[in-house]
């Protein structure tokens, strides 16, 4: 494989470069993403692209014609010269790469090393080694929010699971000792806190659905106007008071076919975001969205508003990542960043902004679609 490039200048090349090559098809290899380092059959440096100069800071100029172990002084994590140990040219004649893997650079910095030996014939001698080169900070930023969701989820689990604990402990001890409504108090308690678990359960497996692209969506009619009032029924219920809500609801309104439990779920989440948050009147307004094609319906849109303070305008767009909280009255986190992987994965949009009350207002929009055995 030859490599061409602006930063090989004097390099040999192939005569008659196979399907593949950069130089072929056009390629600078200082427009590629990572870092590129070729060496020649000799083990002397012959491309070093823009990326490689970025993650190992050695400019080009300085490298092109040394030695690889020189030019890439690479040691394993246990302080191991890399080129030493595993001897491209000069080892097991079957081998074709080195699998990406953590090394260090001089300094201590960790870089992703993947190796290819391209050899003229099978068993042959090596006429090039191909190295890629990575930063691992993206690596270690996934890392970091893995950490992050880990120590949440602990957190969070600790104090119902306490509770829980608590409770049926005392009652299995005394149980003679305390009245019926003494009992039924404690009961009621364990209960919702084991509802908290459940749903913090339920979030994370929502959660690894939504990163791994798992999420399943069985579509079934909905009627979205059925679905907030039934929302807004409970929290009268439960003592909120009904003038606190206003829905308005625009007719016709296009067939949705939906998820209905995972719309269930997003409704829950941002009605609950308004209450508890909000202030105010709470408004949501049902309305079809236009098509590019004049009389035709995209979808549906609804749209959820308080009165409250509103979300600071530097934070609008950390809303829908995880662990952001709009204030310190409890919760992971983790709500609005499953509502929007929910939305998302119905081909919908969700936006978040000001209300015209000054309060948060979220937009979500379902498009109309229909079972893939109606389609």
């Amino acid at each position: 494989m030859s490599v061409g490039t602006s930063r090989a200048r004097g390099a040999r090349r192939t005569p008659a470069p196979r399907h593949g090559d950069l130089a072929e098809l056009g390629i600078d290899p200082d427009e590629l993403p990572d870092g590129l380092v070729v060496a020649d059959e000799h083990g002397r440096v012959i491309c070093f692209n823009a990326a490689a100069e970025r993650i190992t800071a050695a400019p080009a100029a300085e490298v092109l014609g040394q030695r690889l172990e020189k030019a890439l002084p690479l040691e394993d994590l246990e302080g191991r010269r890399w080129w030493q140990l595993t001897d491209p040219y000069g080892g097991l004649a079957i081998r074709v790469r080195q699998p990406e893997r953590n090394l260090l650079l001089p300094g201590g910095r960790e870089v992703l090393v993947s190796a290819r030996y391209v050899r003229g014939e099978p068993t042959g001698p090596v006429r090039r080694v191909v190295v890629s080169l990575r930063d691992t900070e993206a690596r270690r930023r996934t890392e970091r929010s893995h950490a992050e969701l880990i120590a949440t989820v602990a957190h969070e689990l600790r104090s119902p699971l306490t509770s829980v604990k608590g409770f049926t402990a005392t009652l299995l001890a005394k149980w003679e000792r305390f009245t019926d409504d003494q009992k039924r108090l404690m009961l009621e308690t364990v209960d919702a806190d084991a509802d908290r678990v459940t749903r913090l359960i339920a979030e994370l497996l929502d959660i690894s659905r939504i990163d791994s692209g798992r999420l399943e969506v069985r579509r079934q009619p909905v009627d979205i106007g059925a679905a907030v009032g039934r929302h807004i029924q409970a929290y009268v219920a439960a003592g909120q008071p009904a003038d606190r809500f206003l829905l308005r609801l625009e007719q016709p309104l296009p067939a949705l076919w939906a998820d209905p439990d995972k719309v269930d779920q997003v409704l829950s989440n941002l009605l609950e975001n308004a209450v508890r948050h909000g202030e105010g009147t709470v408004t949501i307004d049902i309305t079809a969205t236009a098509s590019p094609r004049e009389g035709e319906d995209a979808g549906t849109s609804v749209t959820v508003s308080d009165e409250g303070p509103g979300i600071p305008e530097e934070s609008m767009n950390r809303v829908f990542t995880r662990f952001w909280r709009g204030s310190k009255r409890g919760g992971t986190g983790l709500g609005l960043y499953i509502v929007k992987g929910i939305v998302e994965a119905h081909g919908g949009t969700i936006t978040v902004g000001r209300a015209p009350g000054g309060g948060a207002e979220f937009r979500f929009t379902l498009p109309v679609a229909a079972p893939a055995y109606l389609a």
